[in-house]
């Protein structure tokens, strides 16, 4: 009960906003505060007439507040340690949200397809009829979800929300991948692996944890909790084919062929969303409606154009190394052409090169990743330097032969040339759709 409590909100974006609003509607008094100034933070903050303490947390009590809400973005600053030692309970907007929701959770957790995968459990939940939310990382907090009438909730989970998530318990947990990223954050990798991993250390018999198959590290962390564990790949729970997904335990089938999802990596997403929506009891015919009327969300292997017999895909989300490989292994075309650069996050680009070995025909770089990445692919395969993505796409085609993809899966962030990802994906599509009109 937070009704005449002290709760202060450490960081005013959206996860903050979210967590003050509820927090106030249950008669708390907030107060919020953040690093960066009044003028950075977003009008609709002001309105709900909270005290706010900007520019930094300089005068704030941290000590002397019943509750501490942490945004997913902060780290553990000095005060906080202190105030948590005192004997403070500091939480995150997740756990704020998950104490107050009545609607059983989905938690979709993993460095890569997170997105994608939410979505569409999302889709084949409401092809059933059921009420759902879908938010979390993805964009709407789970604050915003709480009495809301939902009769399911679907959420994003990152590692940096799981931190602070003690009591948190989600009915079907997934945890798709962990590969490096972050490391700005966590000591090591074993730290980063463990944070994903916390969504399964309070689930029970009763709940489902979904996993890929033959993957040590998700096993063991679904092994944390005492769920019924489910798994995803090739012979697998749910088995993946070059067209479709098989439920083991039934025979049932389900064809990907016609749907918008393209990629080896994002038919293992769909096989990790049916097997949530399954475990929830969705029958197979809700799940075929939600596969045939689903929309992949953009910059994520979305088809960018098509020249001649050569496709290009925008994975402009592909932001680290990682969701790069499994782009570029996942293509089902014969070989890809990878255009890769951006913002370098100082992790090896080894992995990259070693995919590109199987499956690449040539590289194209650009951005201020581009030298390191060259350097690393010297001698491997073909390689070329481009200023922009018109430039870009006009070397990558010229690499690929018939048949072949060319891919945008950057392995870096945007900032060094994009205001976005969203933004770099879209300037790719208009690149392809000029180069497309100057072709013959």
């Amino acid at each position: 009960m937070l009704s005449g409590k002290r709760v202060i909100v450490v960081g005013l974006k959206k996860s903050g906003i979210a967590a003050a609003r509820l927090c106030q509607a249950e008669g708390a008094r907030v107060l919020g505060t953040d690093k960066d100034t009044r003028e950075k933070l977003a009008p609709e903050l002001f309105e709900l007439g909270i005290e706010v303490v900007a520019g930094g947390h300089r005068g704030v009590d941290f000590a002397g507040a019943d509750l501490i809400v942490v945004s997913p973005g902060v780290p553990a600053l000095p005060e906080l340690v202190a105030a948590e030692q005192m004997g403070v309970e500091i939480i995150g907007e997740l756990e704020l949200a998950c104490r107050r929701l009545t609607a059983p959770v989905v938690a979709v957790g993993g460095t890569n397809g997170k997105s994608t995968t939410t979505t569409l459990i999302g889709a084949l939940t409401e092809a059933a009829g059921l009420r759902t939310f879908v938010g979390g990382n993805l964009g709407t907090p789970a604050s915003d979800a709480v009495g809301q009438g939902h009769e399911l909730v679907v959420l994003e989970v990152s590692s940096f929300q799981l931190e602070r998530a003690p009591r948190f318990r989600p009915r079907v947990s997934l945890l798709l991948n962990v590969t490096e990223d972050h490391l700005d954050r966590y000591p090591d990798f074993a730290a980063y692996a463990r944070a994903k991993g916390n969504a399964f250390a309070n689930q029970t018999r009763d709940d489902f944890a979904i996993i890929p198959e033959g993957d040590s590290i998700c096993e063991a962390e679904a092994r944390r909790g005492q769920a019924r564990i489910l798994r995803f790949g090739e012979s697998a729970d749910y088995a993946v084919d070059a067209s479709g997904v098989v439920e083991s335990a039934t025979g049932q089938r389900f064809e990907l062929g016609e749907s918008r999802l393209f990629g080896r990596h994002n038919h293992e997403n769909a096989a990790a969303a049916i097997a949530a929506a399954r475990a929830l009891r969705i029958t197979p015919e809700a799940v075929r409606a939600g596969l045939r009327s689903f929309q992949p969300l953009p910059h994520r292997m979305a088809l960018a154009g098509q020249i001649g017999s050569v496709r290009f895909y925008d994975d402009s989300k592909g932001t680290n190394v990682g969701a790069a490989v499994t782009a570029l292994l996942g293509l089902a075309e014969p070989r890809g052409v990878l255009i890769a650069g951006g913002r370098d996050k100082h992790g090896s680009y080894t992995p990259l090169i070693d995919a590109l070995s199987l499956k690449g025909r040539a590289l194209v770089v650009l951005g201020e990743a581009a030298e390191r990445i060259a350097a690393a692919a010297a001698g491997r395969l073909p390689v070329a330097r481009a200023k922009d993505l018109d430039e870009a796409v006009r070397l990558a085609h010229g690499f690929a032969q018939p048949g072949d993809a060319v891919l945008l899966s950057p392995a870096c962030s945007s900032f060094d040339m994009f205001a976005s990802y969203a933004d770099r994906g879209e300037q790719f599509v208009r690149a392809v759709a000029r180069f497309r009109e100057q072709t013959p």
